[in-house]
């Protein structure tokens, strides 16, 4: 699978727009991401289904905190009936940083997600569900003909050992969220660590995903300062040893997730490094967008292309589609 992700920060025609663009391009998904200060995830990923053909859709990621898993469940079961079944679910805890800013406590989010998954499916089975964990559901269904259970794939958002290991056992398939060829390598072993706990013969179909911001353009400047920004989320959320992996300064990265919660995205980017860039976007030249997919392959099966995409979000889209074939070629 090779993916396109969309962030809801311009008005719904436009990202409509792009997820034609993407479909066109030869792109298999697009998934849409959410945070509170942007366009709604779900209201865009019904506007695209009704405007494409073959795509498939999905929250990229969805988050079980603000909004609770039984609803999510529903509103994934809408999609999936709206778009003819060409629905996904990528579900992560979300970011840490921007759930301060609402106050939200991020506690066990190990089990949120996994215990928030779980409830979808039993739901989308047809099952009455009753739970009582982190996540809690008291004689909860859907009240109209939902999808069959294993018909909606479920994607987990991670990026530390204990969730990717977890989506490999469980889940679908993981939406890694990183950048470099030193995190797939890392996450590769974690992959592989969950799967030989995976019980049933069906672990060949799990899907390995890279979800790795990309911005490309042919000026490789203004592609690396667009990059400044998912940088500046990525490094403000990160775990401590992802951190250390690339030789990041802690305190540094508290500041740019202290401006991200005080909700000063301008600041935090301000506060990126060239080597926080490195780390976790792949920014630059078609060529050198190219490269940096290709190192990330060696690794994982499938490719998102995470925001910012690049400068013109149209031109990188095509770019991108291109660079991705080249690299499979």
């Amino acid at each position: 699978m090779i993916g396109i992700e969309i962030a809801p920060e311009e008005p719904v025609p436009e990202l409509v727009d792009h997820a034609e663009t993407a479909e066109a391009s030869g792109f298999d998904a697009a998934l849409v991401t959410h945070h509170y200060n942007n366009r709604d995830q779900f209201a865009a990923l019904t506007a695209i289904a009704g405007a494409t053909d073959d795509l498939l859709l999905g929250p990229g990621v969805a988050n079980p905190y603000e909004t609770h898993p039984v609803t999510l469940a529903s509103r994934m079961a809408t999609l999936d009936e709206y778009s003819g079944g060409r629905s996904l679910f990528g579900i992560g805890p979300g970011d840490r940083s921007t759930l301060a800013s609402l106050g939200v406590e991020r506690d066990s989010p190990l089990r949120r997600v996994l215990e928030s998954f779980e409830v979808a499916r039993d739901l989308w089975a047809g099952e009455t569900v009753d739970h009582d964990g982190t996540v809690v559901a008291s004689d909860a269904r859907l009240n109209y003909e939902p999808p069959q259970s294993d018909s909606i794939p479920v994607y987990v958002g991670a990026q530390g050992p204990h969730m990717t290991r977890m989506a490999a056992k469980r889940a679908d398939g993981v939406l890694y969220n990183g950048a470099h060829p030193r995190d797939y390598e890392w996450a590769s072993e974690r992959v592989a660590e969950g799967l030989a706990e995976r019980t049933g013969d069906d672990a060949e179909a799990f899907d390995f995903a890279a979800y790795a911001s990309v911005s490309v353009a042919e000026d490789a400047d203004a592609a690396r300062a667009v990059a400044r920004y998912p940088a500046a989320f990525v490094t403000g959320g990160a775990p401590g040893p992802v951190l250390d992996r690339h030789g990041i300064d802690r305190e540094r990265a508290s500041e740019v997730g202290a401006a991200i919660s005080q909700g000063d995205v301008s600041g935090a980017a301000d506060l990126v490094t060239e080597q926080m860039v490195d780390a976790f976007c792949i920014a630059g030249t078609p060529e050198d967008v190219e490269e940096g997919i290709g190192e990330v392959l060696e690794h994982a099966d499938s490719f998102i292309a995470a925001a910012p995409l690049g400068p013109d979000i149209e031109r990188a889209i095509e770019l991108t589609a291109t660079a991705i074939r080249n690299c499979r070629q």
